[in-house]
């Protein structure tokens, strides 16, 4: 009996061939690329890790970063070195990542006002939110609205009353026009149609002096800033910005519990970054090995002494988040017309 499928004649057999060699040419690059992306993120590190941060040695962002170094630095098997570069907004620090290694040896710290309200208050950037990948938020923090101790207001529903019958009357203060302490009080106003006056303090003692003496009818502070000056009982806490108590406060309401809006959070976080385009093998490894570290006990007890809490997320709910915040913050400073220009 004959077989029922004959053989290709030779034209049909080479075309087929040629067929396929150009889906191979085509394959291999990919599988190539892959195996290097691999191969880079197995070699990584091969050299010391730079971390660049805006934030000044002793501060507690600084503080955080140095802690999750010495962790990276032990799973890495490379120094892990911390660079501060302090002032002009955090500039002199975003300009020297960029213009430093592209291949994940150097790692950018950010505040949340780098991604979420400077582009909103700046017409022009010295640098573009799209030269990072911010790979996961290193802590969270709330802040608690604060008033002198001796204060008539016994909650933030005191406070909107007076707001509300005594239009632009009312003052708060910040360390600065944009901060988070700033906006999250804007955003109470945009929230309650309120009107208040924002002072600016040079520094962060002054403020909370101001709030305590009664310069300031009230300002928002976190454990690190007001807390000295509520441990001394010259100021007290009516609030908490998050959408729970604080657990170190268990005392104190959250702003809605305390005749405030609904809804309303603010919190200051900070990330690590890295540089766009990095391959994902490396970016995956980093995030990784940044999920081990803060997964780590020891890292939850030294937050509690800052103030901090873990804002646990993954890469991609975390880029869903910092939109989000993004489109908020935008529509508050419009508001408030606030500009750093």
């Amino acid at each position: 009996m004959t077989d029922r499928f004959t053989r290709p004649s030779r034209k049909a057999f080479l075309k087929l061939a040629a067929v396929a060699g150009v889906s191979a040419a085509f394959a291999l690059p990919t599988q190539a690329q892959t195996a290097a992306s691999a191969a880079a993120a197995t070699d990584w590190p091969t050299k010391p890790v730079r971390i660049i941060t805006p934030f000044p040695v002793g501060s507690g962002p600084e503080g955080v970063v140095r802690l999750l170094a010495e962790k990276l630095q032990k799973t890495w098997g490379k120094p892990v070195i911390v660079e501060n570069r302090p002032g002009a907004n955090g500039f002199i620090a975003i300009d020297a990542f960029r213009q430093g290694a592209k291949d994940g040896h150097d790692l950018m710290h950010l505040d949340n006002v780098h991604l979420v309200a400077y582009p909103h208050l700046f017409k022009k950037l010295p640098y573009d939110p799209k030269d990072f990948e911010p790979v996961l938020p290193l802590f969270r923090a709330n802040f608690f609205l604060t008033t002198a101790a001796n204060s008539k207001y016994r909650n933030v529903g005191d406070i909107l009353a007076e707001a509300r019958a005594n239009p632009g009357k009312l003052n708060y203060g910040s360390w600065s026009v944009g901060n988070p302490v700033h906006l999250g009080t804007a955003l109470l106003e945009a929230m309650t149609n309120t009107e208040m006056q924002h002072v600016v303090y040079k520094e962060t003692s002054q403020l909370y002096t101001g709030v305590a003496n009664g310069e300031l009818n009230f300002a928002l502070g976190t454990m690190a800033t007001a807390g000295p000056l509520q441990r001394a009982g010259k100021i007290k806490f009516i609030g908490t910005t998050g959408l729970k108590r604080h657990p170190a406060f268990p005392d104190v309401p959250t702003v809605a519990e305390s005749g405030g809006p609904a809804g309303y959070e603010v919190s200051g976080w900070t990330t690590i970054a890295t540089p766009k385009g990095l391959p994902k093998a490396v970016a995956d490894r980093i995030q990784r090995d940044l999920e081990k570290a803060l997964a780590e006990p020891e890292i939850a007890q030294r937050y509690a002494t800052f103030g901090y809490d873990l804002f646990p997320t993954t890469r991609e709910q975390f880029g869903s988040f910092i939109q989000s915040e993004s489109t908020k913050w935008a529509g508050v400073i419009q508001r408030a017309k606030a500009s750093l220009d």
